[in-house]
Parts: C-alpha cells; sequence; structure tokens
C-alpha cells in the first residue's frame, strides 16, 4: 500500500514542479534493528517519481562504510540532501507528519538555489570562519518545528561550514535525554548552546555568534 495517496502526490509534484537541477536524496538503511528504516526508504522511492530531476541514492549502514563517512552518518534512517555538491542538510528518522515539507523545502533549496534568509544572515555566512552545527529536535506532530529546521538547512546551504540536522527525537530517545529536550522544537549549536523554540533568524544568528 503506497504512503503517499493520489492526492498528496499530486500535491508533491506540484511543489516539486520548478525544480531546476538535479536532486539526490542520499539515504543510508539497513535491514536490522531500524524501525522506520523501511517505512522511510518506501517514502523516498515513492517521492523520487514526482520529478525526472529527483533520484534516490540507497546505501547499507552497516556495510558502505565510505558512504557513511564520507556523508558523516551516525545514526539511521538518515537522508542527506545533495545537489552540485553535499550541503551538509541531514535528516535523520522519517521525515513524517510537518516534517515532510521540510524534506520538500530542502530539495527544493538544493535545486534552485533560492532562500528566504535575510542579508545580514547571508553576510554572516559568507564570512564564517569557525564550523556550525545545527540540531534542529524536532517530532512529527509539531508544527512549528519545520520553520526552525528549514531555517537552520537554508543556512547550511549558503555556507559550507554549516551542517543542519533534522533529528525526529521519539526515535531516538538516547538524544532526548543528552540534550534535555523537554519540548520541541530545540536548536543545538556546536553542542554547546541551544535555542528553544522556532525562534526568529536574528535571534538564531545571535545564539550561533554567542556559541562562537
Amino acid at each position: 500500500m503506497p504512503i503517499l495517496d493520489d492526492k498528496v502526490m499530486k500535491e508533491v509534484m506540484k511543489a516539486l514542479a520548478n525544480m531546476q537541477k538535479p536532486v539526490t536524496l542520499v539515504y543510508f538503511t539497513q535491514p536490522f534493528e531500524c524501525g522506520y528504516c523501511k517505512d522511510t526508504h518506501q517514502l523516498l522511492e515513492e517521492m523520487s517519481a514526482a520529478n525526472p530531476l529527483l533520484k534516490l541514492e540507497v546505501h547499507q549502514f552497516d556495510t558502505d562504510k565510505e558512504a557513511v563517512e564520507k556523508y558523516g552518518i551516525d545514526k539511521i534512517p538518515a537522508i542527506a540532501v545533495a545537489g552540485e555538491k553535499d550541503y551538509g542538510i541531514r535528516f535523520f528518522g522519517i521525515p513524517a507528519g510537518y516534517e515532510f515539507s521540510s524534506l520538500l523545502s530542502a530539495i527544493m533549496t538544493v535545486s534552485t538555489g533560492i532562500t528566504k534568509l535575510k542579508p545580514d544572515t547571508m553576510s554572516f555566512l559568507e564570512n564564517l570562519k569557525k564550523p556550525v552545527h545545527l540540531q534542529v529536535m524536532v517530532t512529527p506532530t509539531c508544527p512549528y518545528c519545520t520553520k526552525a529546521v528549514i531555517l537552520a538547512q537554508q543556512m547550511a546551504y549558503h555556507s559550507s561550514l554549516v551542517k543542519a540536522d533534522m533529528v525526529e527525537v521519539t526515535e531516538f530517545p538516547h538524544l532526548a535525554q543528552k540534550y534535555s529536550v523537554q519540548g520541541v522544537p530545540r536548536t543545538i549549536i556546536n553542542e554547546d548552546s541551544f535555542m528553544e523554540g522556532a525562534a526568529p533568524e536574528a535571534m538564531l544568528l545571535a545564539k550561533i555568534r554567542e556559541s562562537l
């Protein structure tokens, strides 16, 4: 049975209709000890049929060590959204519920190069000297999480020094415990700082400056 019914598939095709450059969903899975790997794989297969510019590349987490190392994958299911290069955009956990729209947004950002970042943010990112790792903790039922994920991932698109992860915390409870996640979204900045809620762009930028 398909995950995306005809109505949703038509919406996906509409959302991806203006793709300009090819995008590859680099997917990491394994056949054991991964509750959402099968469903995530099926979801991505169905999505990849929505536009000929969208491709799916599948790797086994337990055996494809070269690809795992190349993309820095440490948990599964995992998706890297890559285009002409790897932009550091990652999804850890199934991008279901509200986070499905985050995945669509990431695909379009990589394909078109269009973001909604403000000039001050882009200037900061272009002059960045140190790495920034943004981990946005989410759940599929959180309507505010998408905004935080898209903001982080658009920052990653603009700077090779920024990595942005969507992390579905119910699939990785050890991370929820590690980062004391009591509510979502919660954006972890370089392991030592965090931002609660879907903060405005200027607030996240200020928090990143503070962390650095």
